[in-house]
């Protein structure tokens, strides 16, 4: 059980912002989970309202859930790790690992992986012992991936995202030659209407934003450097496909065809900047090319005309 009293500094913020601020180990979204089940105490009463505003001298009781374990088998799956600390882990995913367990598919993930390297060292984020998976890349995307091993860690880290102070950098070679050097994608994405496994620019989507800038043409294709303002499923995918530049290898967005034999898309998550979630320190890390991205560079270097920037 946690005690704090509420200062007059704080007085007159909401209940929930207030908690999650003061108690490092909880979530707003935590907190209301808490509210419901009893766990919070404001002077002497249980279930107050979320949306009370609290004042001078208030005193909350805060019992936090044990976390429970989760049935997910630690396996020794061999990672690329980039950095490692107490906090967080930043590892170099390979393209064709799945980030997180799910149905069908509870063995052989980067969670399993991460489970046997933390061991007792985990986050427990929503009331389950587990990695803390801030974000993800798509089973066939590689690149870095940042997972926070408490939760102190975890919730900086998702605040960080959430207000889009963490800068991703992401490599992508797509079929066709972009005329322009760099410019940027405001297309809303959503589920697509025609194929729910898909995700499409649609109407009703939510806010998405690419910027891009050409790194190399060849003769029939761009290296692209690519930021993303916002973290939309397959964004990336979807917003290249959209204007016609579709990323090679993608199963999905690209119409099938795969000229150069690659399983899976030639997207790479190369560098991410960031502030490490305890210490406040200024973070950068990158990630080189995997072998078949640069294989394919390399095949175009030779055959195709080149254009650096």
């Amino acid at each position: 059980m946690k005690t704090v009293v509420v200062d007059a500094e704080d007085s007159g913020k909401r209940l929930d912002v207030y908690i999650a601020s003061n108690i490092d180990e909880v979530s707003r979204t935590m907190v209301k989970k808490m509210l419901e089940s009893g766990n919070i105490i404001l002077n002497g009463k249980i279930n107050p309202k979320i949306s009370y505003k609290v004042q001078e001298n208030d005193i909350i009781e805060i019992e936090l859930p044990k976390a429970k374990e989760l049935d997910i088998k630690a396996q020794n799956i061999p990672l690329d790790i980039i950095y490692e600390d107490d906090d967080i882990i930043v590892v170099d995913k390979p393209k064709g690992l799945v980030v997180h367990p799910a149905n069908g598919n509870w063995e052989g993930t980067l969670v399993n992986a991460i489970m046997a390297i933390c061991k007792d060292s985990l986050s427990g984020i929503g009331g389950e012992i587990r990695p803390g998976i801030v974000h993800r890349l798509d089973k066939d995307t590689s690149g870095l991936l940042i997972i926070a091993k408490n939760d102190k860690a975890h919730i900086n880290m998702s605040n960080q995202i959430k207000n889009r102070q963490v800068k991703k950098v992401y490599y992508a070679l797509v079929r066709g030659v972009i005329n322009e050097n760099e410019a940027t994608i405001n297309m809303p994405i959503g589920r697509s209407t025609k194929d729910r496994k898909k995700m499409a620019v649609t109407k009703n989507g939510k806010e998405a934003i690419t910027h891009f800038k050409v790194i190399e043409r060849f003769a029939k294709y761009s290296l692209l450097e690519v930021k993303i303002d916002t973290g939309r499923t397959h964004q990336i995918r979807v917003h290249l496909s959209e204007i016609g530049y579709p990323v090679i290898g993608d199963e999905v967005y690209s119409n099938g065809k795969n000229e150069f034999g690659v399983k899976g898309q030639l997207l790479h998550a190369k560098s991410l900047t960031f502030k490490h979630p305890i210490s406040g320190k200024d973070m950068h890390l990158e990630a080189e090319l995997p072998e078949e991205f640069l294989n394919v560079l390399n095949i175009l270097r030779r055959t195709q005309a080149i254009n650096k920037l």
